[in-house]
């Protein structure tokens, strides 16, 4: 038995020895032997010890006493945000979206008055110059550098104007309906019963109505009038950009309240909710502490792709006539212009269009990316 157990051991000395002298290994295997199985504890060890003290390399697993232990690996541990940098860094595409957003939102805040600096032009001015005897406008050159619209206006300033209308029409109304969204999302999720059934019914109701259709009624209706329209004689809704923000927040929040319902009923099973329920914790607190801090990552995510969605939508809306005002420039209300002369003035299509596209696959592709990036299965 002694010999069973002493003899691997003594194997795992030799192997670690940095020495060719075939004296010192008989001499270990002689002294190893000779030991008898009640003096191994006392002569055994003190041996062993005196034999790894001439190793040039002694094995990492010695332990003080001559005892074996595995000595424990240090491992370099990332927080999860490191992490979701680590990924995202290496999508070089997703960044290059990222990097284009935060040129389109300075865009937004100070492309308009530096293009009415640069050019001269207000965005409402027309000038006769810019369009011929049959009112067809010219096209780009040195002061007018996209040309002019069917009113002779300046493409250019309306263009960088129109970016801050788009880009606020799809940043405010996805923030609202992702909050609103979220809190439907949340509460139908984790109470479940009949709150679930009847949120998530209203829900599926929003998701299968024509939303073009009814849209174009709400604004229709709303616009009739200076004074708007009122809901329960309570909330006033006026004409422009707020009746279209309001339109694309409530055909918009039903697609992030599924999301959010799907999440919540995942987490609300997972023993760390089930260890803060046993706590005492209360619904609040587990919802707010818990389950809300899973969800941040999805909500980010979804909301990059969402914001493109509402940008066509206002596009859209504007395309049909019932967008921003006529003095508000919008990217949709600028192609409506062209829909009616984009084979004699293809600049009030190009300009834009292209400003609208290159837009849409940023969020789009910095989305994907995010999604990517938080999603620890992706093998992206």
């Amino acid at each position: 038995m002694f010999s069973s157990i002493a003899k691997p051991l003594a194997m795992t000395f030799l192997d670690r020895l940095d020495s060719d002298d075939p004296a010192l290994e008989r001499r270990f295997w002689t002294e190893l032997e000779s030991i008898h199985v009640f003096e191994y504890r006392r002569i055994g060890i003190t041996r062993t010890n005196s034999l790894a003290i001439r190793m040039t390399n002694p094995p990492e697993f010695l332990a003080s006493g001559g005892a074996v232990a595995l000595q424990p690996l240090a491992v370099a541990r990332k927080t999860p945000r490191q992490l979701f940098w680590e990924r995202l860094s290496k999508d070089k595409v997703a960044l290059s979206g990222g990097v284009v957003i935060i040129l389109l939102v300075l865009i937004a805040i100070f492309g308009g008055p530096l293009a009415e600096s640069l050019t001269g032009h207000p965005q409402n001015t027309t000038y006769s110059q810019m369009t011929d005897a049959y009112g067809v406008p010219k096209g780009p050159n040195s002061q007018f550098w996209f040309g002019a619209d069917a009113a002779g206006r300046d493409l250019f300033v309306r263009t960088m104007y129109g970016a801050r209308t788009s880009l606020f029409v799809g940043v405010v109304a996805s923030g609202l309906a992702v909050l609103i969204g979220l809190v439907v999302g949340l509460t139908a999720g984790f109470f479940g019963g009949w709150v679930d059934t009847a949120l998530s019914r209203m829900a599926d109701v929003l998701l299968a109505v024509p939303q073009i259709l009814i849209a174009v009624g709400i604004v229709a209706a709303c616009s009739a009038t200076k004074n708007g329209c009122r809901v329960a004689h309570v909330i006033t809704i006026q004409p422009g950009l707020t009746v279209v923000i309001v339109v694309i927040t409530l055909f918009s929040w039903s697609y992030i309240a599924r999301i959010v319902r799907g999440y919540t009923l995942s987490l609300r099973e997972k023993e760390f909710v089930e260890s803060a329920r046993a706590a005492g914790a209360s619904n609040v607190r587990i919802l707010a502490t818990e389950v809300l801090p899973n969800l941040i990552g999805p909500l980010i995510v979804y909301s990059t792709l969402l914001i493109p969605t509402n940008i066509l939508f206002e596009a859209a809306l504007s395309y049909l006539g019932l967008g921003v005002p006529p003095d508000e420039a919008s990217w949709g209300s600028i192609l409506t212009d062209a829909s009616q002369l984009y084979d004699v003035a293809w600049w009030l299509m190009l300009f834009p269009g292209a400003f609208l596209i290159i837009t849409t696959l940023a969020f789009n592709l910095l989305g994907d990316g995010l999604r990517d990036a938080f999603d620890v299965r992706s093998e992206r």
